[in-house]
């Protein structure tokens, strides 16, 4: 299974205005591993970044006058996602970008290349229902550390993605669901979630010379505290050089 963490930046909120991509992350994960392979581009939007985008992203007209534009790479983008699921955290925001660019090229939509479209923002808010669902408050939540992210990064934002989606989705790892406190000193959603079966667990008993070394332990921690020792309580075998009760 492979799956592309995709992430954008941009000059704006909406191309329909004539923003466009500035910025491009891609984290690649192969059965739920992340593989190293990623792509990262700056792109030149030909135009300067209102100023609300240009205090999240910090990516100057300047900067980015020398480098490539979305038709220079749009290629290689559509190749790498291709056929892979791309997860993306508010995914609406992103594709609708580029889409855009798309278009402007003569080119399909961007889900006509890879696999399918997955919204983590869609998938966590179904999880963790009326909570805080950003990238930030997931981070938090999963215990993720974002101490350097000071600016968004799209390659930035894709690596935090990418280790909160494998955290968010590796299943149930607890016997009961999360539990909170309403304010009157009840803990609401404290019930078990199933009774555990153990009769499928296999038994595995212990060798001959394993319960004699238990024994031998055991007379020295006898030895040790005077007398009995707490095991005794609970070890159903009787000290080494006496028979079993009969039974």
């Amino acid at each position: 299974m492979r799956q592309i963490i995709f992430d954008t930046e941009t000059t704006g909120l909406d191309p329909a205005q004539g923003h466009r991509i500035v910025e491009i992350g891609c984290v690649e994960i192969v059965n739920r591993t992340v593989t190293g392979r990623n792509m990262h581009v700056y792109l030149n939007p030909d135009r300067d970044s209102d100023p609300e985008a240009l205090a999240v992203h910090g990516l100057t007209t300047e900067f980015l006058s020398d480098k490539p534009r979305f038709e220079e790479i749009a290629d290689e983008l559509m190749e790498f996602m291709r056929d892979a699921e791309i997860i993306i955290h508010n995914a609406a925001f992103d594709t609708k970008f580029v889409n855009a660019e798309m278009a402007r090229l003569g080119k399909p939509a961007m889900v006509e290349y890879c696999g399918k479209i997955t919204d983590s923002l869609m998938e966590a808010r179904q999880r963790r229902p009326g909570k805080r669902n950003s990238l930030d408050a997931l981070c938090d939540f999963y215990g993720i550390s974002n101490a350097h992210r000071t600016l968004h990064g799209a390659l930035l934002d894709a690596q935090l993605l990418g280790e909160v989606w494998l955290a968010m989705t590796r299943g149930q790892d607890a016997l009961l669901i999360e539990v909170e406190d309403d304010g009157t000193g009840a803990q609401a959603g404290a019930e078990v979630m199933g009774r555990f079966d153990a009769s499928g667990l296999p038994v595995i008993v212990a060798a001959a010379e394993e319960l004699a070394e238990h024994q031998e332990y055991l007379l020295v921690l006898d030895k040790s505290v005077g007398g009995a020792c707490v095991w005794r309580t609970y070890d159903p075998l009787p000290p080494a050089g006496e028979a079993a009760p009969a039974g």
